[in-house]
């Protein structure tokens, strides 16, 4: 959840060290009624702060906190019902939440009542709500107070009272918000809390993630490097063809994003200068100026390609695609993630026809980027060919590393694919090559050639030849296949061979020249 400013001034963002005093005073406005015993205080909320500081949200106006929310991730095999406060909260340490868990539990929200009628809660519960989303998890569940009962119970049931704010003809200050949030109503409960404004009842809520995809929620064991010990890959094979405008390369790329999605992958990965096919719709630029001229149209690349990782909940490695900057050319990979975030990797090596035809300039640096599937990485084609980059990103921590590629023939072919191959074995990394096939009338791209494949280390355990998933040669097609990271972390400390513990650093060193930097993906601090 990244922080927002609303139209009315309002900012969500996540909770700082130095907000805890502003949020307990918050929650004493809040709800003033509600036993000293019960409020959390300064110690709880720095529990939940230390154990998800995503799922600490405040909303603050001028600097000012006017309302609070919390929330862990939990596993919940069993219904709600059956649990307690002191169950899904581990007494109110949080040590209960963990990142394999499918359900959002909301410990507690609140508003100023100064600033009520705002709608800050529902922004609070919108935010919860893009958490969810961003983890894949199965639903979002609470225990709610009714601080409206107390003054009703005398004449009505809770059960009733609920059904009367649902119905709109009586208003509560916790559960009308919960309600218009998407919250249902469960079931009511008496033993949850002391709460004289509840009369002692609670509800029991639950908010189901419409974009849930059970597939896409491999089994887990998460790491302080991931959160996910597996991640299914699709590498897509693209046909180059003529006569294509942007429309229909706008049907292409959503029809392999649907594929991936439909097979339920993790990650999707297209081809280097995927954009390619729509040179024979511009203004017939020459072999010098076709790069250029192809760079133009960045922002619809990006927007496609953003919006297919946003609708389908996909990691993109959206090939590569010409950039301008200072009126310098490069060659750009590109990451779109689930929450519509972009993060790019220059190529940094270049071929003859790059470089002296198309005019590109390399780049000049090493990137990394941390997801939930581990640390991962981006080489575009020629940059796969040089043992260095892989090793240092290998240093860094890197378990994947995607290589959109385009080769014309078989013996290009094979130098990307045989070196991809070396680099997976010598580092003890997942490689994912995605290339393009078919034919352009146009100089540059008479011929293109490749195998679309998803390459492993060569050890026990992982598949024969070291090969997950291959494309056959000239079709249009996609590589699918699951990469175990408990298998990698297994083959890097106990296989056959230790590649990284016999380096000899007394006969050679290698370090980079400038520092390899590592981006936390959607991250929103």
């Amino acid at each position: 959840m990244g922080s927002v400013v609303t139209k009315r001034g309002v900012r969500i963002r996540r909770w700082r060290p130095e907000d805890l005093g502003a949020i307990v005073a918050c929650q004493k406005a809040a709800w003033p009624e509600y036993p000293e015993g019960e409020q959390y205080g300064r110690r709880t909320f720095q529990l939940a702060f230390a154990a998800f500081p995503e799922g600490q949200l405040l909303a603050e106006v001028d600097g000012q906190v006017v309302g609070y929310a919390t929330s862990v991730i939990v596993d919940m095999p069993a219904p709600l019902e059956e649990y307690s406060f002191d169950e899904l909260t581990g007494r109110g340490t949080f040590s209960t939440h963990t990142m394999a868990g499918d359900t959002l539990y909301g410990a507690d929200i609140g508003v100023d009542p100064a600033w009520r009628g705002q709608r800050i809660a529902a922004k609070l519960y919108a935010a919860r709500k893009r958490i969810l989303e961003k983890h894949n998890l199965r639903r979002m569940v609470a225990f709610g107070r009714l601080p409206g009962y107390g003054a009703v119970a005398h004449r009505m049931k809770p059960e009733t009272y609920v059904a009367k704010v649902r119905d709109g003809s009586l208003s509560d200050p916790a559960l009308s918000a919960q309600l218009r949030a998407g919250y249902e109503v469960l079931a009511v409960r008496q033993d949850l809390m002391e709460d004289s404004a509840s009369a002692g009842w609670a509800t029991l809520i639950e908010y189901r993630n419409p974009r849930f995809d059970p597939r896409k929620r491999p089994h887990q064991r998460p790491t302080a490097e991931r959160q996910w010990s597996r991640a299914r890959v699709c590498a897509v094979q693209w046909r180059m063809r003529d006569g294509v405008d942007l429309k229909a390369f706008t049907e292409t790329a959503t029809f392999f994003a649907s594929v991936a999605n439909e097979y339920g992958c993790h990650a999707l990965v297209f081809p280097e200068l995927v954009a390619a096919p729509l040179l024979g719709s511009l203004a017939d630029p020459s072999s010098a100026d076709e790069m250029r001229a192809l760079a133009a149209l960045h922002d619809a690349y990006v927007q496609l390609f953003r919006d297919l990782a946003t609708s389908h909940g996909l990691y993109i490695v959206a090939g590569s695609h010409p950039v301008l900057r200072d009126d310098a050319l490069y060659n750009v990979a590109h990451l779109m993630t689930p929450r519509g975030n972009v993060y790019t990797q220059d190529k940094l090596h270049l071929t003859p026809t790059e470089r002296d035809l198309w005019g590109f300039t390399a780049g000049e640096e090493l990137r990394v980027f941390q997801g939930p599937f581990g640390k991962l990485a981006m080489q575009v084609c020629f940059d796969i060919e040089f043992p260095e980059p892989a090793r240092l990103l290998a240093d860094a921590g890197v378990d994947t590393i995607f290589v959109p590629f385009s080769t014309d023939d078989e013996a290009a072919y094979l130098r990307v694919r045989l070196s991809a191959h070396a680099r997976a074995i010598e580092n003890v990394v997942y490689l994912a090559l995605s290339g393009s096939c078919g034919n352009l009338a146009r100089p540059t791209y008479h011929l293109n050639y490749s195998r679309s494949a998803i390459l492993t280390p060569s050890d026990f355990g992982f598949p024969p030849r070291a090969v997950a998933a291959e494309a056959p040669a000239h079709e249009q097609t996609v590589a699918i296949a699951d990469l175990d990271y408990t298998l990698l972390d297994h083959a890097r400390s106990a296989g056959s061979v230790l590649p990284h513990r016999e380096l000899r650093h007394d006969l050679y060193e290698l370090r980079p020249l400038h520092r390899v930097r590592t981006f936390v993906l959607d991250d929103d601090r």
